[in-house]
């Protein structure tokens, strides 16, 4: 499965209105509330150019997760990154439904932790999931990632404050 990751651009935004438009419900129990507007091409276009703002100043590493015909099917982005003495980030992912089960994720999460040690210099990625999001937590272990933690009501995903299983991965692991 020779999927691929690569920086985010603001022509991804007519194909991620579509994907994230028509898979509204498939995404929903696993995101925040999103206005309607997110959905749009104007309201992608929106987005990618805070991603590629906050990437600018080095504060994340937004990436698309691309299939093996290069089209794009997800997305994957390093966020939070922190420099000083703690060197780390978070990330989070999705992957179209129609993509789901192919490897993408995972071969994208471990390209993305590599850019991170590699690239950024960072020592450290961290990734939440919503405990009983198991098909994430599998991806999560097969790039490497060790569970750590439970936080309590971590994020507002689907309206409601929800409790996360969090996981890490070591530069020195």
């Amino acid at each position: 499965m020779p999927a691929s990751i690569r920086l985010i651009r603001l022509d991804d935004a007519p194909r991620l209105a579509r994907l994230k438009g028509n898979n509204q419900g498939f995404f929903a129990p696993f995101e925040p509330e999103r206005p309607s507007s997110y959905f749009t091409r104007e309201g992608q276009l929106e987005a990618i150019r805070l991603a590629l703002e906050r990437h600018e100043r080095g504060e994340a590493l937004p990436q698309v997760i691309l299939d093996e015909a290069g089209d794009v099917v997800g997305g994957i982005t390093l966020q939070s990154i922190v420099r000083g003495s703690l060197q780390s980030c978070s990330t989070g992912y999705w992957v179209a439904p129609e993509a789901n089960g192919r490897g993408y994720a995972t071969a994208a999460l471990r390209s993305v932790t590599a850019l991170a040690f590699d690239e950024l210099g960072l020592r450290r990625v961290q990734a939440a999931t919503l405990r009983h999001n198991l098909r994430s937590q599998r991806v999560l272990a097969r790039a490497g990632f060790v569970r750590f933690g439970m936080a309590p009501r971590y994020l507002k995903i689907a309206g409601e404050w929800q409790d996360h299983d969090l996981f890490h991965f070591l530069a020195d692991a």
